[in-house]
């Protein structure tokens, strides 16, 4: 009876699976919608070809949404107010979306497709973001799995960015990856410096973007990306500022502190990187040199998983229970945190209970 039932089960779950594909499958051989017209902020119309997804739609016409995860549907970055057009809400979309902006017809871009026509509202300065053609001048390996790339710009010859900000990096298609994508990486450099950009970008196991950065890249090929991105950026007022990032995390924060210090911010500072073992600790000497060019700034290097061979004698553990050391006044701080989902949640749970004020927590998460 049970084997009868699962039988049952696997056909049932076959033949759904199997229509689900002809349904792809048919719409996207057969399904012709023609020209369709996106008006943007009522004022703004273009007529585009229907068939693909409003994110990818929109950069064809060169408006770039937000999308750190290049469209994918995990990242819930490319927001925009969908007015009409736009069909149902997808499942897909709801784990990104809060009840407030399911009320006011707040969409992922990329996972709504132009049919027919629509009507959109998206951020002004969307408009001033462009997309960028820069050669590679220096690849340097920051640790085993690190690196740091110089983009020397080409066309545009100059970006203007806040310190904080990120780009999308585009990956041509390469080896057996037969279609570019793009991914967001934290610009490292500071913003004075505004004819070429660093990234740092860590390996990541079977990551595409990552892969071609760490195997295929080389000096004086060129790249593309657009930006800037985001709204983790300085906040100008004479709070404290306790950073907390690990892994490639860094390159936001080395961002602010390099724009800080050429400024000679007097702010009290404190930065507090987590790793596992010594070699995963990068721009130490950097840092170092920071300390003594801001008056208010202490570094605070914390391993999780030294080795007993290491001589390191600095901080272990985790880095959270060392905030204590940092952080005096709760209410007069601001926290700027750069790493995973995961990491981001766990900080900003004990900075809440530290008492630091949940509007005063600013991130990027970057899955």
């Amino acid at each position: 009876m049970i084997i009868t039932i699962l039988n049952t089960v696997l056909i049932v779950s076959g033949i759904t699976g199997i229509l689900a594909l002809l349904l792809v499958i048919a719409d996207y051989f057969f399904a012709n919608y023609g020209d369709c017209q996106i008006t943007i902020n009522k004022k703004k119309e273009i007529t585009v070809k229907g068939g693909s997804s409003l994110l990818s739609t929109l950069n064809e016409q060169k408006i770039f949404l937000p999308s750190a995860c290049g469209g994918r549907g995990s990242c819930g970055f490319c927001k925009c107010q969908v007015e009409s057009g736009g069909g149902p809400l997808l499942p897909t979309e709801k784990p990104f979306l809060s009840e407030e902006e399911i009320k006011n017809n707040i969409r992922l871009s990329c996972q709504v497709k132009v049919k027919q026509n629509i009507e959109i509202q998206i951020p002004e300065d969307i408009f001033n973001i462009r997309k960028f053609k820069a050669k590679v001048t220096a690849i340097k390996d920051l640790t085993y799995d690190i690196k740091e790339l110089t983009l020397k710009l080409l066309e545009p010859e100059s970006i203007t960015f806040k310190a904080g900000q990120y780009v999308q990096l585009v990956a041509p298609p390469y080896a057996k990856i037969r279609q570019s994508v793009s991914r967001a990486y934290s610009i490292s450099s500071n913003p004075d410096h505004n004819d070429y950009i660093q990234l740092i970008i860590r390996k990541v196991p079977e990551g595409i973007c990552t892969t071609w950065v760490h195997e295929f890249l080389k000096v004086d090929d060129e790249v593309n990306f657009t930006g800037p991105f985001g709204e983790f950026y300085i906040r100008d007022t004479d709070a404290d500022m306790i950073f907390v990032a690990g892994g490639s995390g860094k390159a936001p924060i080395k961002s602010m502190l390099e724009w800080l210090a050429k400024r000679q911010n007097p702010r009290r500072m404190g930065y507090f990187f987590g790793a596992r073992q010594r070699q995963e600790l990068y721009y130490t000497e950097l840092f170092d040199e920071l300390e003594k060019e801001l008056p208010n700034f202490k570094y605070y290097p914390v391993l999780s998983q030294p080795t007993e061979t290491c001589d390191w004698e600095g901080r272990c553990g985790y880095v959270m229970p060392f905030f204590s050391e940092f952080i005096k006044e709760p209410a007069h701080t601001e926290a700027y945190l750069c790493g995973s989902p995961g990491m981001i949640a766990s900080v900003v749970k004990d900075l809440e209970k530290r008492g630091i004020p949940l509007d005063k927590i600013y991130y990027d998460s970057f899955a």
